[in-house]
Protein backbone atom coordinates (compact mmCIF):
# COMPACT_ATOMS: atom_id res chain seq x y z
CA UNK A 1 0.00 0.00 0.00
CA UNK A 2 3.04 2.18 0.75
CA UNK A 3 4.18 1.83 -2.75
CA UNK A 4 1.05 2.66 -4.21
CA UNK A 5 0.79 6.14 -1.98
CA UNK A 6 4.17 6.93 -3.35
CA UNK A 7 3.53 6.49 -6.56
CA UNK A 8 -0.17 8.90 -6.61
CA UNK A 9 2.37 11.42 -4.45
CA UNK A 10 4.78 11.25 -6.90
CA UNK A 11 1.99 11.66 -9.74
CA UNK A 12 0.94 15.15 -7.92
CA UNK A 13 4.27 16.19 -8.09
CA UNK A 14 5.76 18.97 -5.96
CA UNK A 15 6.09 22.91 -6.43
CA UNK A 16 9.26 25.03 -7.35
CA UNK A 17 9.82 26.15 -3.97
CA UNK A 18 8.88 25.93 -0.40
CA UNK A 19 6.15 26.79 1.70
CA UNK A 20 7.27 28.80 4.77
CA UNK A 21 5.81 27.34 7.97
CA UNK A 22 4.31 30.19 9.46
CA UNK A 23 1.30 30.53 12.42
CA UNK A 24 -2.16 31.63 10.49
CA UNK A 25 -2.71 34.80 11.46
CA UNK A 26 -6.51 35.84 13.00
CA UNK A 27 -7.97 38.49 11.09
CA UNK A 28 -11.16 38.85 12.38
CA UNK A 29 -14.13 37.34 15.06
CA UNK A 30 -18.13 37.34 14.26
CA UNK A 31 -20.33 36.52 16.59
CA UNK A 32 -23.64 34.68 15.28
CA UNK A 33 -26.38 33.15 17.44
CA UNK A 34 -26.08 29.85 16.55
CA UNK A 35 -21.59 29.86 16.32
CA UNK A 36 -18.69 32.33 16.58
CA UNK A 37 -16.85 32.67 13.56
CA UNK A 38 -12.96 32.93 13.33
CA UNK A 39 -11.47 34.65 9.39
CA UNK A 40 -7.54 34.34 9.78
CA UNK A 41 -4.80 34.48 6.93
CA UNK A 42 -2.77 31.65 6.50
CA UNK A 43 0.80 31.49 4.27
CA UNK A 44 0.18 28.95 1.11
CA UNK A 45 2.91 29.99 -0.87
CA UNK A 46 6.03 32.48 -1.10
CA UNK A 47 3.66 35.38 -2.45
CA UNK A 48 0.32 34.81 -1.16
CA UNK A 49 -1.80 33.56 1.80
CA UNK A 50 -5.54 31.79 1.71
CA UNK A 51 -8.24 33.22 3.46
CA UNK A 52 -9.47 30.63 6.19
CA UNK A 53 -12.69 31.12 8.05
CA UNK A 54 -13.56 28.45 10.99
CA UNK A 55 -16.96 28.39 12.66
CA UNK A 56 -17.26 27.16 16.39
CA UNK A 57 -19.76 26.16 18.03
CA UNK A 58 -21.14 28.20 20.99
CA UNK A 59 -19.47 27.49 24.91
CA UNK A 60 -17.24 25.21 24.19
CA UNK A 61 -15.57 23.60 26.91
CA UNK A 62 -14.17 20.55 25.52
CA UNK A 63 -12.24 19.75 22.49
CA UNK A 64 -14.66 18.77 19.20
CA UNK A 65 -14.84 16.90 16.26
CA UNK A 66 -13.68 18.89 13.37
CA UNK A 67 -14.96 18.61 9.31
CA UNK A 68 -12.54 20.51 7.18
CA UNK A 69 -15.05 21.71 4.30
CA UNK A 70 -13.02 23.09 0.72
CA UNK A 71 -14.61 24.25 -1.57
CA UNK A 72 -14.16 27.46 -4.25
CA UNK A 73 -14.41 30.56 -1.30
CA UNK A 74 -16.00 30.41 2.21
CA UNK A 75 -19.02 32.49 2.25
CA UNK A 76 -20.17 29.61 -0.14
CA UNK A 77 -20.23 27.08 2.69
CA UNK A 78 -21.34 29.66 5.02
CA UNK A 79 -23.98 30.78 2.89
CA UNK A 80 -23.54 33.98 3.46
CA UNK A 81 -20.99 37.21 3.35
CA UNK A 82 -19.83 37.80 7.26
CA UNK A 83 -18.29 41.34 6.15
CA UNK A 84 -21.88 42.71 4.29
CA UNK A 85 -24.33 39.78 6.07
CA UNK A 86 -25.83 38.97 2.16
CA UNK A 87 -27.46 36.18 1.77
CA UNK A 88 -25.68 33.88 -1.07
CA UNK A 89 -29.01 32.22 -2.85
CA UNK A 90 -26.79 30.61 -4.81
CA UNK A 91 -25.45 28.54 -2.54
CA UNK A 92 -28.42 28.24 0.21
CA UNK A 93 -29.06 24.19 -0.43
CA UNK A 94 -25.50 23.43 -0.02
CA UNK A 95 -24.17 25.51 2.87
CA UNK A 96 -22.44 22.22 4.66
CA UNK A 97 -20.09 24.41 7.25
CA UNK A 98 -23.26 26.22 8.15
CA UNK A 99 -25.15 23.17 9.06
CA UNK A 100 -22.22 21.30 10.08
CA UNK A 101 -21.51 23.80 12.99
CA UNK A 102 -25.12 24.09 13.89
CA UNK A 103 -24.48 19.91 14.98
CA UNK A 104 -22.11 20.95 17.00
CA UNK A 105 -18.75 20.22 14.72
CA UNK A 106 -15.62 22.95 14.49
CA UNK A 107 -15.69 23.73 10.73
CA UNK A 108 -13.42 25.25 8.42
CA UNK A 109 -12.57 26.35 4.80
CA UNK A 110 -10.72 28.71 2.81
CA UNK A 111 -10.43 30.14 -0.58
CA UNK A 112 -9.00 27.66 -3.37
CA UNK A 113 -6.01 28.14 -5.49
CA UNK A 114 -7.75 30.15 -8.22
CA UNK A 115 -8.45 32.66 -6.25
CA UNK A 116 -5.03 32.97 -4.08
CA UNK A 117 -2.84 32.40 -7.15
CA UNK A 118 -1.39 35.98 -7.20
CA UNK A 119 -0.40 36.13 -11.08
CA UNK A 120 -4.33 35.83 -12.02
CA UNK A 121 -5.79 38.87 -14.05
CA UNK A 122 -9.58 38.15 -13.87
CA UNK A 123 -12.52 38.54 -10.96
CA UNK A 124 -13.21 36.23 -8.38
CA UNK A 125 -16.69 35.59 -10.33
CA UNK A 126 -15.03 34.75 -13.91
CA UNK A 127 -14.91 31.00 -14.42
CA UNK A 128 -11.76 32.06 -16.51
CA UNK A 129 -9.56 32.24 -13.68
CA UNK A 130 -9.44 28.83 -13.28
CA UNK A 131 -7.64 28.77 -16.50
CA UNK A 132 -5.33 31.46 -16.08
CA UNK A 133 -4.33 30.35 -11.93
CA UNK A 134 -4.16 26.53 -13.52
CA UNK A 135 -2.33 27.91 -16.21
CA UNK A 136 0.73 30.31 -14.80
CA UNK A 137 0.63 27.09 -11.69
CA UNK A 138 1.88 25.21 -14.08
CA UNK A 139 4.38 27.98 -15.78
CA UNK A 140 5.88 28.62 -12.73
CA UNK A 141 6.02 25.31 -11.03
CA UNK A 142 6.46 23.05 -14.41
CA UNK A 143 6.57 19.47 -11.56
CA UNK A 144 3.54 19.96 -10.16
CA UNK A 145 -0.36 19.67 -11.23
CA UNK A 146 -3.20 21.45 -9.96
CA UNK A 147 -4.81 18.49 -7.85
CA UNK A 148 -1.42 18.57 -6.20
CA UNK A 149 -1.80 22.35 -5.60
CA UNK A 150 -5.03 21.66 -3.85
CA UNK A 151 -4.29 18.93 -2.48
CA UNK A 152 -1.08 21.06 -0.49
CA UNK A 153 -4.08 24.00 0.38
CA UNK A 154 -6.46 21.64 2.11
CA UNK A 155 -3.85 20.15 4.01
CA UNK A 156 -3.13 23.29 5.61
CA UNK A 157 -6.65 23.49 6.76
CA UNK A 158 -5.86 20.03 8.53
CA UNK A 159 -3.00 21.82 9.86
CA UNK A 160 -4.35 25.27 10.96
CA UNK A 161 -7.10 22.52 12.81
CA UNK A 162 -4.72 20.31 14.50
CA UNK A 163 -2.73 22.94 16.16
CA UNK A 164 -6.02 24.62 17.50
CA UNK A 165 -6.75 23.31 20.94
CA UNK A 166 -10.21 23.53 20.44
CA UNK A 167 -10.36 20.75 17.98
CA UNK A 168 -10.14 16.79 18.98
CA UNK A 169 -7.29 15.48 16.35
CA UNK A 170 -8.21 12.28 17.11
CA UNK A 171 -11.69 13.36 15.11
CA UNK A 172 -10.88 15.04 12.08
CA UNK A 173 -13.42 14.64 9.08
CA UNK A 174 -13.37 15.86 4.95
CA UNK A 175 -16.80 16.85 3.20
CA UNK A 176 -16.91 18.46 -0.03
CA UNK A 177 -19.48 19.28 -2.82
CA UNK A 178 -17.72 18.85 -6.50
CA UNK A 179 -14.54 20.68 -6.99
CA UNK A 180 -14.57 20.34 -2.89
CA UNK A 181 -15.29 16.58 -3.44
CA UNK A 182 -12.28 16.27 -5.48
CA UNK A 183 -10.00 18.13 -2.59
CA UNK A 184 -11.78 15.80 0.10
CA UNK A 185 -11.43 12.63 -1.30
CA UNK A 186 -7.71 12.98 -2.36
CA UNK A 187 -6.78 15.10 1.14
CA UNK A 188 -8.49 12.43 3.12
CA UNK A 189 -7.11 9.15 0.81
CA UNK A 190 -3.37 10.61 1.57
CA UNK A 191 -3.57 12.41 5.14
CA UNK A 192 -3.50 10.36 8.05
CA UNK A 193 -4.74 12.80 9.85
CA UNK A 194 -8.68 12.44 8.13
CA UNK A 195 -10.63 9.70 10.08
CA UNK A 196 -13.53 9.99 7.73
CA UNK A 197 -14.27 10.93 4.05
CA UNK A 198 -17.26 12.26 2.61
CA UNK A 199 -17.66 13.30 -1.36
CA UNK A 200 -20.18 14.87 -3.37
CA UNK A 201 -20.82 14.21 -7.07
CA UNK A 202 -16.86 14.97 -7.74
CA UNK A 203 -16.56 12.34 -10.96
CA UNK A 204 -14.73 9.44 -9.16
CA UNK A 205 -13.88 7.84 -12.68
CA UNK A 206 -11.88 9.56 -14.76
CA UNK A 207 -14.74 10.18 -17.81
CA UNK A 208 -17.26 11.35 -15.21
CA UNK A 209 -15.39 14.57 -14.90
CA UNK A 210 -12.86 17.14 -15.64
CA UNK A 211 -9.98 15.83 -14.69
CA UNK A 212 -8.05 16.78 -18.05
CA UNK A 213 -8.54 20.63 -17.49
CA UNK A 214 -5.28 22.44 -16.62
CA UNK A 215 -6.15 23.27 -13.18
CA UNK A 216 -6.49 19.64 -12.17
CA UNK A 217 -4.05 17.18 -13.64
CA UNK A 218 -4.10 18.56 -17.77
CA UNK A 219 -2.28 15.52 -19.62
CA UNK A 220 -0.70 14.14 -17.19
CA UNK A 221 -3.84 12.55 -17.11
CA UNK A 222 -3.29 10.42 -19.74
CA UNK A 223 -0.30 9.04 -18.12
CA UNK A 224 -2.16 7.96 -14.75
CA UNK A 225 -4.63 5.69 -17.46
CA UNK A 226 -1.28 4.39 -18.88
CA UNK A 227 -0.25 3.28 -15.98
CA UNK A 228 -3.70 2.06 -15.02
CA UNK A 229 -3.95 4.02 -12.29
CA UNK A 230 -7.70 4.91 -10.73
CA UNK A 231 -9.53 6.04 -7.32
CA UNK A 232 -9.79 3.19 -6.48
CA UNK A 233 -6.45 3.14 -5.86
CA UNK A 234 -6.24 5.86 -3.64
CA UNK A 235 -9.27 4.48 -1.59
CA UNK A 236 -7.80 1.16 -1.02
CA UNK A 237 -4.41 2.86 0.39
CA UNK A 238 -6.80 4.97 2.70
CA UNK A 239 -9.73 1.99 4.08
CA UNK A 240 -11.27 4.51 5.38
CA UNK A 241 -14.81 5.36 6.20
CA UNK A 242 -16.08 6.63 2.70
CA UNK A 243 -19.41 8.31 1.82
CA UNK A 244 -19.78 9.02 -2.03
CA UNK A 245 -23.00 11.26 -2.86
CA UNK A 246 -23.70 10.75 -6.15
CA UNK A 247 -26.15 12.92 -8.73
CA UNK A 248 -25.03 13.52 -12.10
CA UNK A 249 -21.62 13.24 -12.47
CA UNK A 250 -21.45 10.35 -10.06
CA UNK A 251 -23.39 7.54 -10.98
CA UNK A 252 -23.56 3.69 -10.86
CA UNK A 253 -20.45 3.18 -12.21
CA UNK A 254 -19.21 4.76 -9.55
CA UNK A 255 -20.13 2.84 -7.05
CA UNK A 256 -18.51 -0.38 -9.00
CA UNK A 257 -14.98 2.21 -8.92
CA UNK A 258 -15.75 1.91 -5.01
CA UNK A 259 -16.00 -1.87 -4.82
CA UNK A 260 -12.67 -2.17 -6.56
CA UNK A 261 -10.73 -0.24 -3.49
CA UNK A 262 -8.92 -3.08 -1.41
CA UNK A 263 -9.04 -2.84 2.12
CA UNK A 264 -12.45 -3.15 2.64
CA UNK A 265 -14.75 -6.04 3.19
CA UNK A 266 -17.75 -7.22 1.30
CA UNK A 267 -20.56 -4.72 2.29
CA UNK A 268 -18.59 -2.85 4.71
CA UNK A 269 -20.02 -0.26 6.75
CA UNK A 270 -17.41 1.73 6.15
CA UNK A 271 -18.52 2.35 2.58
CA UNK A 272 -22.16 4.24 1.87
CA UNK A 273 -23.44 5.27 -1.28
CA UNK A 274 -26.14 7.94 -1.89
CA UNK A 275 -27.31 8.00 -4.95
CA UNK A 276 -29.91 10.57 -5.34
CA UNK A 277 -29.72 11.38 -9.50
CA UNK A 278 -31.32 14.36 -9.27
CA UNK A 279 -28.74 16.62 -10.67
CA UNK A 280 -25.20 17.98 -9.75
CA UNK A 281 -26.40 19.07 -5.94
CA UNK A 282 -27.34 16.87 -3.34
CA UNK A 283 -31.19 17.73 -2.20
CA UNK A 284 -31.50 18.20 2.12
CA UNK A 285 -32.24 14.08 2.03
CA UNK A 286 -28.68 12.74 1.27
CA UNK A 287 -26.83 15.70 2.80
CA UNK A 288 -28.96 14.41 5.99
CA UNK A 289 -27.81 10.88 5.31
CA UNK A 290 -24.16 11.81 4.91
CA UNK A 291 -24.32 13.86 8.03
CA UNK A 292 -25.38 10.65 10.13
CA UNK A 293 -22.66 9.11 8.29
CA UNK A 294 -20.00 12.12 9.90
CA UNK A 295 -21.74 11.30 13.15
CA UNK A 296 -21.21 7.71 12.70
CA UNK A 297 -17.63 7.70 12.28
CA UNK A 298 -16.17 11.02 14.23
Amino acid sequence: MENIKQKWIEALGSPSYEIPKEPIQLVKKYEYEDFDLEVYVQRNDPKSFQRVMIAFPKNLTTPRSAVVIPFYHPEAMLGFDPVTGETLKNFSDITMMNDLVKKGYITATADAYYITYTRNIYGKGDFERWGEAGKYLRLDNPNWTGVGKLFSDTTLLVDALSSDSRVDTNRIGIMGHSLGGKMAFYTGCLDERIKVIVASDFGICWEQSNWDDIWYWHDKVNELKEKNMDHSDLLGISSKPFCLIAGQYDDEKSLEMMKKAKGYLPDDEKLKFINHATGHRPPAWALKESYDFLEKWI
